[in-house]
């Protein structure tokens, strides 16, 4: 059979856009590419220019070397000036240039006209110009540009094909043949037609939607032989300002009396606002308002429609797949032709190709499903509905899979609002409906919703609960002490949940969605009654409650170079008394200049008390309870005192601490901490003597440093991490201050013990170990012997862990007598199995000079001291002791009697 004008003329479209006959991968030439970006390296000139590496600046560059073959591949960006196309491709290996994205929106732009001359077998792709010309030209191709204001196709040229762009307006003159216009969008505002043919021969016009404001929509006039005007939808609108008068019949089709003879024109709708009073046609000098008036005096447009009552009716599946240019691939939009299931196929010998530049589609895109009772126990019958957006309703299916190894149910909507399928589980499972929504030309998309399909038998409320500890000294991790995790999977509720209270029995009540784990922190530890009360949809209620201790857990220890974080006087200079002050904490990212983990149990601070007002004490706590009966810091009034405290993070982060009377500075550096899994573990040891500048070295200078063997001494693994240690300044000369650090070379700006002349002052610290095994000692003015004395390290051999305790008062002798000169007391109440204890021990109403020291019960008296007792001075010290039987020894010297308290910081014990 032979080969329609229609067909000859795709299949020539076919061989240009695809290539064919293809050429083969050893011949497919290198591709060039243009990109003008500030970072693409691209240059016109330099040798190489046009790869990927170093792309051309301007098309024109890329177009003046281009050969057959060749693809130009540009960025989608703005390039500057014209661009001139005289170089030719060959039949199947066309010069093609192309925007480079995989965005249909994106495209190469260009500052001026493009212009086509003498060139033949060029296909541009995603090009913006004002304006397009082809002269001389043959076997071109312009798809999916965009042609702001208009473009010519003459002098000579053949076979051109402008395709699914947006145009301006265009005219085809100039003896140019075989041109095609199809599957465009034009928007022509100049006074002119919006498509215009003189004197061109065999010219196909198809499926193009055009919207003309100041002159025909489709104008053809001169020798026309052979073209065809088939399948475009032209609307004529009111007129605009820029219009000129005066204003041209705005007809949608006119044709010229030399042209009429060899016109054919069929299949177009015309739609005219109620301001147009042009008629729909002018052919051959006479104008024809209705198609039936046109097909009767010219035997042409015996399928048109002019102002339809239902436009898209007339336009969806009723065109003629078969008229000359008819694209019956991609449309502008690349959507290929769809059948409508909702409309008739009147296009041609029953085709469903649609009239115009779009073709009109399902617009599916989305799916949707809902179960009416995603949450039932075994044997219940569900029923799943499913629906898309597809505005062919009637032509969808749906295969519902319900995600129990059942084969899938397939249905169709047809004419209801949704398509149903049910079913029935046979076993328990946490399953997924998913349904597959498909359309006529099989497009799929998806949804999905989640069932729980559960045992049947009673509604049963049932929990764990367990401490939620960090995992990671990461400063991002935040893990509060006092943590718990509570998960009530362990519940049977073979229907949906209408209530899901957990009352954590501190005052706090939280709803459990879908029975998800929740975690709550506790102001304090404790005991405390969890309940869980749950309520199904059929009224049942359930509820089981247990008893969570929420404590500290034990932890390790992480030694940092000390480091100054609060000095109220950088700010409030001195602070009242009977007032508790919120002390930020520097966890995780709080100080950023010092960043550490986001999950500390418990913190090693030095704490110093100055500028009193009269004599006080200070007591630190942990933010979020109760201030205890205990107290860290004993000063006189106009007097410098600091002591070592160890406490408890509170649940924001924080720490309270209150001045019992008067006003004082407080300063505060931080030490360490102690978080669970982290860390390392403590040995507590016999208090060993490390240095005495009285027998040995002398005493220490102002402003002079020292250094001191402390690791691999005296029981004292060379592998410790840190030490813990007495520090005792005797002989002093000078108000002055002693700090003990790990690294010589960068001395922090903090303290450990601040001394006055003629007074023995004694304070504990915790100390990283420094280069060597060793820690350096200095003291700012005058000089002053030192005394040092481990207490125990932290280290890969340790053995125990730290538990820290909210601050509790042990024992108290003003309650049970004075303790005299030479004379122990035994302070119980240690866990029974507690290895050491972290004390603050106080020594008050002293009536001469002396010491105390502190040791396990049961243990022998060391020869060293835990504090320095002065007669008529309350001296407190931070004590970390070993315990023997839960209980801890306090032995007074014979300098004279005293008062002991005793306050409990935490402890250690063997996990």
């Amino acid at each position: 059979m032979r080969p329609t004008r229609a067909a000859v003329l795709l299949t020539a479209g076919l061989v240009t856009v695809l290539g064919i006959p293809a050429v083969s991968a050893a011949e497919a030439p290198t591709d060039l590419f243009v990109n003008n970006a500030t970072n693409a390296n691209c240059s016109d000139t330099a040798t190489g220019a046009g790869t990927k590496n170093t792309p051309f600046c301007s098309i024109q560059a890329a177009a003046k070397v281009v050969e057959p073959g060749q693809t130009v591949r540009l960025a989608p960006r703005a390039y500057g000036g014209a661009l001139t196309i005289d170089r030719s491709g060959e039949q199947g290996r066309p010069i093609t240039f192309v925007t480079d994205t995989t965005n249909p929106a994106h495209k190469a732009v260009l500052g001026d006209a493009l212009s086509i001359d003498g060139a033949s077998h060029v296909v541009l792709r995603g090009i913006i110009a004002r304006q397009a010309k082809v002269e001389r030209s043959s076997d071109i191709v312009v798809e999916t540009s965009t042609l702001a204001h208009e473009f010519v196709i003459g002098a000579g040229s053949a076979d051109v094909r402008i395709s699914r762009s947006t145009i301006a307006s265009g005219r085809i003159q100039g003896g140019a043949q075989r041109t095609i216009i199809n599957r465009n969008y034009s928007n022509s505002t100049a006074s002119l037609p919006a498509i215009s043919v003189l004197d061109a021969s065999d010219t196909a016009i198809a499926n193009n939607s055009i919207t003309s404001y100041c002159d025909a929509g489709i104008a053809v006039s001169g020798g026309a032989s052979g073209t065809s005007v088939a399948n475009n939808v032209v609307f004529s609108e009111r007129a605009q300002p820029r219009c000129e008068t005066p204003l041209a019949p705005r007809h949608g089709l006119r044709v010229a009396q030399s042209a009429a003879a060899g016109i054919r024109a069929d299949y177009n709708v015309v739609h005219q606002r109620a301001e147009v009073t042009d008629a729909a046609y002018h052919w051959a000098g006479t104008d024809y308002k209705t198609p039936a008036e046109f097909r009767a005096a010219t035997g042409q447009g015996a399928h048109d429609f002019v102002n339809p009552a239902d436009l898209n009716a007339a336009v969806v599946d009723s065109a003629d797949a078969t008229a000359p240019g008819a694209l019956a691939s991609l449309d502008i939009a690349g959507f290929g032709p769809m059948d409508d299931p909702g409309a008739a196929n009147t296009g041609k010998d029953g085709g469903f190709l649609d009239r115009g530049a779009y073709e009109s589609h399902d617009q599916l895109s989305t799916a949707t499903v809902s179960v009416d009772q995603p949450w039932a126990p075994v044997g219940t019958k569900v029923e799943v509905k499913a629906s898309s957006n597809s505005r062919w309703p009637t032509g969808m299916t749906y295969s519902v899979d319900f995600g129990d190894a059942s084969a899938p149910v397939v249905t169709r909507q047809g004419g209801a609002a949704e398509a149903v399928a049910s079913h029935t589980y046979a076993s328990p499972c946490a399953c997924v409906v998913k349904v597959t929504a498909s359309n006529a030309a099989g497009k799929k998309v998806y949804a999905e919703q989640p069932v729980k399909v559960t045992p049947a038998g009673a509604l049963t409320a049932a929990f764990t609960a367990a401490q939620v500890l960090p995992s990671s000294d990461s400063p991002a991790e935040r893990i509060s002490p006092l943590t718990v995790r509570f998960d009530p999977a362990a519940s049977a509720t073979p229907w949906p949940l209408t209530r899901a209270d957990v009352d954590f029995g501190d005052g706090t009540v939280k709803q459990v969605s879908d029975l998800s784990r929740l975690t709550h922190t506790y102001r304090a530890p404790g005991d405390y009654k969890v309940t869980l009360t749950l309520q199904d949809a059929k009224g049942t209620a359930s509820v089981s409650s247990q008893t969570f201790k929420a404590d500290y857990a034990a932890s390790g220890y992480v030694a940092t170079e000390p480091f100054r974080f609060y000095d109220s006087r950088d700010d409030t200079p001195v602070m009242p008394g009977g007032v508790p002050l919120w002390m930020d904490l520097p966890i995780g990212m709080n100080k950023p200049e010092h960043p550490l983990s986001g999950s500390m149990s418990a913190v090693v601070l030095n704490v110093t008390v100055t500028d009193a007002t009269q004599d006080t004490h200070l007591t630190v706590w942990p933010d979020g309870q109760d201030r205890p009966a205990t107290s860290n810091v004993n000063v006189r009034a106009g007097a410098t005192t600091s002591n070592t405290v160890t406490v408890p993070v509170g649940n924001s982060d924080g720490a309270l601490m209150q001045l019992n009377s008067g006003w004082a500075s407080i300063i505060v550096d931080f030490v360490g901490y102690y978080q669970p899994n982290i860390g390392q573990r403590f040995s507590p040891l016999a208090p060993a003597r490390l240095l005495d500048t009285r027998a040995t070295g002398g005493a220490l200078p102002g402003g002079k440093t020292r250094t001191v063997k402390v690791a691999g001494v005296n029981g004292i693994p060379a592998d410790a991490t840190a030490v813990a240690l007495n520090l005792t300044a005797t002989g002093s000369t000078d108000n002055a201050h002693v700090i003990a650090y790990p690294d010589p070379a960068r001395r922090p700006v903090t303290s450990n013990l601040n001394v006055e002349p003629g007074k023995d002052r004694s304070n504990q610290a915790i100390v990283p170990v420094g280069p060597d095994g060793t820690i350096t000692l200095f003291t700012n003015s005058g000089s002053t012997h030192l005394v040092l004395d481990a207490v125990g390290y932290y280290g890969k051999g340790g053995t125990s862990l730290f538990k820290p305790v909210v601050p509790k008062r042990l024992g108290d002798t003003r309650t049970t007598g004075k303790l005299a000169p030479g004379a122990t007391t035994t302070v119980s109440g240690l866990p029974a199995n507690a290895v050491g204890a972290v004390l603050n021990i106080t020594a008050t109403d002293t009536t001469g000079p002396g010491f105390l020291t502190a040791y396990a019960f049961g243990g022998t008296l060391p020869a060293a001291s835990s504090l320095n007792t002065l007669p008529g001075i309350t001296v407190p010290n931070h004590v970390i002791t070993p315990v023997g039987a839960g209980k801890v020894n306090v032995f007074n010297s014979w300098g004279g009697s005293n008062h002991v308290i005793t306050d409990l910081l935490g402890y250690f014990t063997n996990p």
